[in-house]
C-alpha cells in the first residue's frame, strides 16, 4: 500500500531543559516514519526552555514553556495544523487530548513510569485515546491492576501496551565511521553517559561526576573511556586528558557507540532500557528522582550492576564490571523482554492506526 494523502503527524514530547527523552523517542518514531511515508507530513511542538528546540530537523513551533503548560497554544496549534495522527509523549493534559480527538486525529499516548500510565488510563483520557504505549518492559513498570483492566474493556479501550525502549539499531557503517573519528576499538572502552546533560544531583551536574569517576578509571586503572556529555549540558566541556569528550550525539550515533563499547555507565533513563536491549554490560546510577526504582527492577533480574552517584563509588564500581565482563561473569542477559525493540511495535501499531484512517492509507 501507499500513501494515498499527505497524512499529518504532530509529535507533542515533554520538552524542558532537564531530561530530553521524550524528544529523542518521538524523533525516532518521526524519523521512521519519514523513512517509510515520505510523503508524511511532520511537526512538533517544543518548549523554548529546551536547549535542542532549535535543533529539531522538522518544522516545530516553540512555546514558551513545556506544551502540558500551554493548554490554548497547542489546542490553536492543532486547530491550524488539523493533524490525522498526535503523539503526546508523557504530555498532554486531557483537554488537549480532548482536542485532538473532537478533530478527528487519532490519539496516542506514551507513558514512561507507574504515574503516568495510571492519569493515561483515568476514564477521561482513555476515551479519547487510541492508542496507549508504555516505553518500559513489564517487568519494570509491573502489570496493571485488574480494576484498571476491567473500567479500560467497561468503555471498550484496549489495555496500555508495554512496547519497551526505542531506538535506532545499529548499523556497520555507521559504527565504522565512528570508531574511526573517534580512534576507537570495538569492544576495548567504556562509554559514560548521564543521559541529556542537565540533571544535577545535590546540586552538583550528574555529567560532572561521570566525567570525573572515567578519568579516575583512566588514572588508575588505564581504562579507555568516552564521555557524551549531552545536549543540556549548560558548561564548556571540560579539560580531563585520558578520556574523549564528546558534547552530544544523535540517537543513531549514540546506539552504535553504545554496542561497540566494552560495558556502560549510565542514569535509569532511557539509554538504560536501550543499553538492556544491545545486551551490554551496563552499570547504572540513578541521576533523577523516578530512576531508582527502575534500575532495582533491572538489577533484581541480574540485567546492570548499581551504585550511588558519587564519583568514587562510579569508579570502584566500574573497575568490578570490567572485571565481570572479561571473565564473562554473570552478564549474559537473559531476559527475553531485553530483546524488544519498541520502534517496531510503534511502527505496527501506527500501521494499525492508518487502517482506522478512513480512506487513508499507508504502505
Amino acid at each position: 500500500m501507499t500513501v494515498q494523502t499527505a497524512t499529518k503527524f504532530l509529535f507533542i514530547p515533554v520538552s524542558s531543559a532537564e531530561g530530553i527523552g521524550e524528544y529523542m523517542r518521538s524523533m525516532i518514531i518521526a524519523d521512521e516514519v519519514k523513512r517509510l511515508w515520505p510523503s508524511a507530513e511532520i511537526k512538533f511542538i517544543l518548549s523554548k526552555q529546551a536547549p535542542y528546540a532549535a535543533q529539531c530537523p522538522y518544522p516545530a513551533v516553540l512555546l514558551e514553556d513545556t506544551p502540558t503548560k500551554q493548554v490554548n497554544a497547542v489546542n490553536q496549534i492543532m486547530s491550524d495544523y488539523q493533524p490525522d495522527i498526535v503523539l503526546f509523549d508523557a504530555s498532554g493534559r486531557k483537554s488537549q487530548l480532548a482536542h485532538a480527538h473532537k478533530l478527528g486525529a487519532k490519539v496516542i499516548f506514551l507513558s514512561q513510569h507507574k504515574r503516568k500510565r495510571s492519569r493515561g488510563m483515568k476514564i477521561g483520557r482513555a476515551l479519547v485515546t487510541d492508542c496507549h504505549w508504555v516505553v518500559q518492559p513489564e517487568f519494570v513498570i509491573g502489570p496493571i491492576s485488574w480494576l484498571d483492566r476491567l473500567k479500560l474493556k467497561l468503555i471498550n479501550k484496549p489495555a496500555p501496551l508495554n512496547i519497551g525502549p526505542v531506538f535506532t539499531q545499529p548499523d556497520a557503517s555507521t559504527q565504522s565511521a565512528l570508531l574511526a573519528q573517534y580512534q576507537l576499538t570495538h569492544n576495548e572502552f567504556v562509554l559514560f553517559n548521564a543521559g541529556s546533560g542537565g540533571h544535577k544531583v545535590n546540586g552538583e551536574l550528574a555529567a560532572d561526576i561521570f566525567a570525573k569517576a572515567a578519568h579516575d578509571c583512566f588514572v588508575e586503572c588505564g581504562i579507555a573511556s568516552v564521555m557524551v556529555f549531552g545536549p543540556n549540558y549548560p558548561n564548556s566541556l571540560p579539560n580531563l586528558a585520558g578520556i574523549i569528550l564528546i558534547s552530544q550525539l544523535d540517537n543513531q550515533q549514540f546506539i552504535n557507540l553504545l554496542a561497540a563499547s566494552k560495558a556502560a555507565v549510565l542514569g535509569g533513563g532511557d539509554t538504560l532500557l536501550q543499553a538492556i536491549a544491545l545486551h551490554k554490560a551496563i552499570l547504572a546510577v540513578p541521576i533523577s528522582k523516578d530512576q531508582s526504582n527502575r534500575i532495582a527492577a533491572c538489577k533484581l533480574k541480574q540485567l546492570v550492576m548499581a551504585c550511588t552517584a558519587e564519583s568514587s563509588e562510579i569508579q570502584d564500581a566500574v573497575k568490578v564490571l570490567i572485571k565481570k565482563v572479561e571473565n564473562n561473569d554473570g552478564y549474559e542477559l537473559q531476559c527475553k523482554a531485553s530483546d524488544l525493540n519498541g520502534l517496531n511495535v510503534a511502527i505496527r501499531e501506527i500501521y494499525n492506526v492508518y487502517d482506522r484512517l478512513g480512506d487513508k492509507s499507508c504502505g
